[in-house]
């Protein structure tokens, strides 16, 4: 776009169903272009439990999370593409133990659905710290780390949810609950005298949880809206598997990828929870390798 010198220019576009500001300003300055979009919904809810939007602190909290994550942009798209390839994996097991589908926002919250490591120490997509993973279940050394699993890691977050929901008996606590800890919850639940997470004053990162958690389900339900036009070929693809069962010691992974067809790289791509160069198996555990059958 061509600037035009001491000119400023403004459009504004308003829809039935909401409101969408689209912003183009050019200066002589810098000759910058800036883009703003907004949009807010009329409604939402989180695992069918009703977001009351009609209070006034609630409508904000959520209109901040959702200008922010809608403004990000190559964050929030490359969230969207890796989403194509992270849902499908995650929403089966969240079906399976009777978890909402709303809590696969969840691990976009936490993780930007990436293997991510935080300055805390917890890892993985639903960033477990060591001894939560260890008590769902999860083995965690330095030779196997199954934070970093997405399968077993979803099963062990779908544990602790299921925990969550029968202490506090609604689901937007149980999220809650995910960043601020059951026993830091409910001592803000007993101290202050409610029961409902939009009645609740909490920490300024657990305050704020729940509603990213919502802003990023209606930007990636509704993406066009917020200016995400993403065709179906840019989205990142499952690529198909072979699973391979070992209940030995691997000496050295490198050498054993080349025996499978494939390289070191696109062995720990594949199987990031493999944390060393070797798999050290006294035990004789039966573990489950993922080899790429194509795209590699």
């Amino acid at each position: 776009m061509k600037a035009i010198k001491n000119l400023t220019t403004l459009a504004v576009v308003i829809f039935v169903s909401g409101m969408m500001i689209y912003a183009t300003s050019n200066t002589n300055n810098n000759e910058k272009v800036t883009n703003v979009k907004r949009y807010f919904p009329k409604q939402m809810n989180f695992a069918d439990e009703n977001t009351p939007l009609q209070i006034a602190d609630v409508k904000e909290r959520f209109e901040r999370e959702l200008l922010v994550n809608a403004n990000l942009d190559a964050s929030t798209l490359l969230i969207i593409k890796r989403a194509n390839r992270a849902f499908p994996v995650i929403e089966p097991i969240l079906k399976k133990y009777g978890i909402p589908d709303d809590f696969k926002y969840l691990a976009v919250a936490e993780s930007a659905l990436m293997n991510a490591t935080s300055s805390a120490g917890a890892k993985g997509f639903w960033q477990f710290m060591p001894e939560t993973a260890k008590e769902k279940g999860m083995e965690v050394n330095d030779i196997v780390d199954e934070r970093y699993h997405l399968e077993k890691s979803t099963e062990a977050a779908c544990k602790y949810l299921l925990d969550a929901k029968n202490k506090f008996g609604s689901w937007t606590l149980a999220a809650a609950s995910y960043n601020g800890g059951l026993t830091g919850v409910n001592k803000q639940i007993v101290s202050q005298g409610v029961s409902n997470y939009y009645d609740l004053l909490l920490t300024e990162e657990t305050h704020r949880y729940v509603f990213r958690i919502l802003a990023l389900k209606e930007i990636m339900q509704n993406p066009d809206k917020y200016g995400f036009m993403v065709v179906p070929e840019e989205l990142y693809q499952n690529i198909p598997t072979r699973k391979i069962i070992i209940d030995s010691t691997i000496s050295d992974l490198a050498s054993f990828a080349k025996a499978q067809g494939i390289n070191y790289k696109i062995l720990k791509i594949h199987n990031p929870w493999l944390r060393d160069k070797k798999l050290v198996n006294i035990s004789k555990k039966r573990y489950e390798i993922e080899i790429p059958t194509a795209g590699y």
